[in-house]
């Protein structure tokens, strides 16, 4: 039985804090390009390191990791580099590190890494614990191929309506589903990776930790449609279509009538 914390996840975690330092440079990147780079680089170590224990259903997990990663993480270089209306935006909507002690900065550096190599585990467990392929590996690989392409398309309806319409807040395509698909992508994907290991984790430990990171993610991704909403009412609160949208459109659990989390103060992150 694997150790509930083996080296190989210390190197892991080095990894990850070596990439998600970028935050140093600029507060905001430890949570953006921080985290799109790490799971990046994660999944390419994972491949490294198994590179003698590996079976394809690991094998697609792993480049799946790097390609959320790359896409994420050059999506996100790409908007702020290309658009200053988002570079506005995170101003107003995520602190500039400029007022924050550098020993709260080296506190949430560990804690984004903890959280990256957390969230990669039911994976990295698969290959530390010997097992190869399975039914519950494909399920999760293709959940997890899923969620990129549900991901990728929402973005691309967002700046593609944006383009048409750049002060009118975007309904069209998977908009249509839920107000935030982009992170219902992101759900989606980690989900896959959960139920690709849901039966390969040997003990507590290793359970424990594996959902601290699916947790994790969900609560930043319902942190992230709060702090969507909110900004969203302040632009678009008086126009009665938006309202009718918001009123009839969940926020990101499709078919699930939660139409805000604004009032959920306790989604910070």
């Amino acid at each position: 039985m694997a150790t509930v914390i083996p080296f190989t996840f210390w190197i892991l975690f080095g990894a990850a804090m070596l990439i998600s330092s970028i935050g140093f440079y600029k507060y905001v990147y430890f949570i953006s390009l921080g985290y799109g780079f790490s799971i990046a680089g994660l999944g390419a170590i994972m491949l490294l390191m198994f590179r003698e224990n590996l079976s394809i259903g690991t094998v697609l997990a792993c480049i799946l990791f790097v390609i959320y990663g790359i896409r994420l993480g050059g999506y996100l270089l790409v908007r702020e580099l290309k658009s200053a209306a988002y570079r506005n935006t995170m101003k107003t909507e995520i602190k500039d590190g400029n007022t924050i002690g550098l020993g709260l900065k080296f506190a949430i550096w560990i804690t984004c890494a903890a959280l990256y190599v957390t969230q990669i585990l039911p994976v990295f467990y698969r290959l530390l614990n010997g097992e190869k392929t399975d039914g519950f590996c494909i399920a999760g690989v293709v959940i997890m191929a899923f969620g990129i392409i549900f991901e990728s398309v929402a973005d691309m309806q967002k700046n593609n309506s944006k383009k048409k319409n750049p002060k009118r807040f975007c309904d069209t395509g998977l908009y249509k589903i839920v107000r935030c698909p982009n992170y219902l992508g992101e759900m989606i994907f980690w989900t896959g990776v959960l139920i690709s290991g849901v039966n390969v984790l040997e003990n507590a430990g290793q359970w424990i930790l594996a959902l601290i990171g699916y947790i994790g993610i969900i609560f930043v991704m319902f942190s992230g449609a709060r702090r969507l909403e909110i900004r969203q009412n302040k632009n678009y609160g008086n126009d009665p279509e938006y309202r009718k949208y918001v009123k009839t459109t969940p926020i990101l659990l499709p078919f699930i009538p939660l139409y805000s989390v604004e009032k959920y103060k306790f989604l910070v992150a």
